[in-house]
């Protein structure tokens, strides 16, 4: 592996600059350790910075700024300048401003991770209402990110120590899902999945539940018909390469913590995933993109105005939001340069079964 990857550069965005994300930047990098893994590149501009800088005088937050990526330091926080004047911010009102320097800060950054400039990104806490405009007409980072990077498809996954869950709906009115519950969606998500959990986490053999739609997934076509009709065969279409399983009725599946029996956890909709994930979780669940040329995370929540510019958000959720960005960066380069020299590791098995004898000895 390269050297630049084991300390890779990854991005920040500023998020809603009304919402916590400034807060939860300078509090998971005031800790200078994180140094020693990565080099952090925050979106932003100086001045709102330090806005929240002189709020939050327990935390020693310094930084290099700079426009030029060749000039990024190795042994500070930098700080990429997005704008140089002064902005209005009103901690916890939701209005125009915070969502059009949430999106130029995500502009600039998926800019620089598109040219190479940074090796991931973790995004901050947007507000899905105030960052419309003409270049962002979305429901979020995910279909964004999907839309810059021309992919296919992508999935949002969450993750945490013990479990993965992911949907084949985002954030859609209820009374639409139904309508995109499909054979070819859910087939797509699941071959999405199995990729990611091969590529991004390194699971040889990832072992992938679905979930059903309806209650008890339908009680063989009693409380509705998806489940036979679409759901199923969708299943048994992925069976052929992959391990996949399933229906399960969500209520008794999460109940039963049958989760821990899988790497991921596929679900129809948003609530009947998120739900479960955010109340079962261990330790601190990040959202991931999954289906990405690059990689991308964000914490587990949002711009929660109700306590911004108080000092009070926890930043257990970003900080692993970066940590887990910078795993997932490294595995998918050992993943691409175990199958780019087969005799690379070959030879390192053979060294290791040679270490092995002569220790027997």
């Amino acid at each position: 592996m390269s050297n630049e990857l084991l300390k890779p550069v990854i991005g920040i965005t500023s998020g809603d600059l009304n919402g916590i994300g400034i807060e939860l930047i300078i509090k998971s990098l005031s800790d200078h350790r994180i140094l020693d893994i990565c080099i952090p590149v925050v979106f932003s501009g100086n001045k709102s910075i330090n806005f929240y800088r002189k709020s939050l005088p327990d935390y020693n937050f310094t930084y290099n700024s700079t426009k030029d990526f060749s000039k990024l330091s190795h042994k500070q926080v930098n700080l990429f300048s997005c704008w140089e004047e002064e902005v209005a911010i009103q901690p916890g009102v939701l209005n125009a401003t915070g969502g059009e320097y949430a999106l130029r800060s995500l502009e600039v950054a998926v800019k620089a991770l598109k040219e190479g400039n940074i090796h991931g990104l973790v995004t901050a806490p947007i507000h899905k209402q105030n960052i419309q405009s003409e270049t962002f007409q979305y429901t979020g980072h995910t279909p964004y990110l999907k839309a810059q990077f021309q992919a296919d498809d992508v999935v949002m996954m969450m993750v945490a120590e013990n479990m993965r869950v992911a949907v084949v709906t985002e954030h859609i009115p209820v009374k639409e899902i139904a309508g995109l519950i499909t054979r070819e969606n859910i087939l797509r998500k699941i071959k999405i999945m199995h990729q990611s959990l091969q590529t991004d986490f390194g699971i040889e053999k990832p072992r992938i539940a679905v979930l059903g739609l309806n209650p008890h997934a339908g009680d063989e076509g009693l409380i509705g018909t998806e489940e036979e009709t679409i759901i199923k065969p969708a299943i048994k279409d992925a069976k052929h390469n992959m391990l996949v399983f399933g229906p399960y009725s969500a209520d008794a599946f999460f109940a039963r913590a049958q989760y821990n029996q899988f790497d991921a956890v596929l679900a129809m909709y948003h609530d009947q995933g998120l739900i479960p994930f955010k109340s079962l979780a261990l330790g601190e669940g990040i959202n991931y993109t999954a289906g990405l040329p690059a990689v991308r995370t964000s914490p587990d929540h949002g711009t929660a105005f109700d306590i911004a510019g108080k000092g009070k958000a926890d930043h257990t959720s970003f900080i692993a939001a970066i940590f887990e960005a910078i795993d997932i960066i490294r595995t998918r380069q050992g993943y691409k340069d175990a199958r780019a020299n087969p005799m690379k590791k070959m030879s390192a098995r053979i060294l290791a079964n040679a270490v092995d004898e002569k220790v027997e000895e």
